[in-house]
């Protein structure tokens, strides 16, 4: 057992350094997509803080959702973070995936230039909306009365441009369209194209719409925030993917994965045989051949040297 589990771990080392290498070749080449993507979630974080400062509680607008949902009430509003948290995680963890596994179907890095892509185009879409028409947030934290309903003017240029986590989770004023059905969705679609296990796939749309309905049960956003997100982050999704290049194929790796010493010497003791038994690499060289005579022949023509002359000649 001891001599087992210290040969697997030998293997998944040699897959990770492999796939680090893989990777840091990846990121070399592709680096600018990916802080373009990080920039572009800093700029819609400060956008949705800048949206809270102009924020104007009121009442509670009339919703078909409040009304066909029961409220959760501000004590289990922790459970629609809890399953987008879930969402989050497992697939940032189903990126990182071929760091470890054997099957494999994606490049980390090439995949997370496409969500990024995804989620920059559809955040700056609800920059655009949020900021058109400011509606007063159906939230607790933002309802009239509340102290976190409004920000005031931020003092200095630093407290403007750093974004704190209480910030984010007590936002008010961003709604139009949900942030969270934003990365749910995107993350869902792209598992559903490269994932391979077709129970996660059914099982993640699932829980993409029980998080639809627990983020209007919990109050967070309107009716209107979610519908908005489905259909605008799926036609987002649909159009960019065809404008992007196809992320290569796995079963290709050796154009960008080396081969190990042992898949080396695999390689020249076939290329050996085949130069033993007469035979090249290449099938279009493999012609026949035929002994007559201590002579070889090819293609079939056979060169025959007579022992005796004919007619006298």
């Amino acid at each position: 057992m001891t001599l087992y589990i210290g040969r697997e771990s030998s293997k998944l080392w040699k897959r990770i350094c492999a796939e680090v290498v893989t990777e840091i070749n990846l990121l070399a080449a592709n680096w600018k997509y990916l802080l373009a993507g990080i920039v572009g979630q800093y700029i819609h974080g400060l956008a949705a803080r800048g949206v809270h400062y102009i924020h104007r509680p009121g009442p509670t607008l009339q919703d078909a959702g409040f009304f066909l949902l029961p409220e959760l009430g501000e004590e289990r509003a922790y459970i629609s973070e809890t399953l987008f948290n879930f969402i989050f995680l497992s697939f940032v963890l189903w990126t990182f995936h071929p760091f470890i596994f054997k099957s494999k179907k994606i490049y980390t890095v090439l995949i997370w230039c496409r969500v990024l892509a995804f989620l920059v185009t559809c955040q700056f879409l609800r920059i655009l909306t949020f900021y058109s028409t400011q509606l007063p947030g159906p939230n607790y934290h933002c309802r009239e009365g509340s102290k976190l309903a409004r920000l005031p003017p931020p003092e200095t240029v630093f407290e403007a441009l750093v974004i704190v986590p209480k910030g984010v989770l007590y936002g008010c004023g961003d709604l139009i369209f949900s942030s969270h059905m934003i990365f749910s969705l995107t993350f869902v679609r792209t598992y559903q194209k490269y994932g391979t296990q077709r129970f996660i796939k059914q099982l993640a749309w699932l829980l993409v719409v029980i998080q639809s309905l627990l983020i209007v049960a919990s109050r967070k956003h309107y009716t209107v925030d979610v519908v908005v997100a489905w259909y605008t982050v799926n036609l987002v999704v649909f159009f960019i993917d065809k404008k992007l290049a196809e992320l290569p194929d796995r079963t290709a790796a050796s154009l960008l994965l080396p081969l190990s010493t042992k898949d080396k010497d695999s390689k020249t003791k076939e290329e050996n045989h085949k130069l033993l038994n007469g035979m090249s690499g290449d099938p279009a060289d493999r012609r026949q051949r035929t002994q007559v005579n201590g002579k070889i022949s090819e293609d079939g023509n056979t060169v025959v040297h007579a022992d005796a002359t004919m007619n006298g000649a």
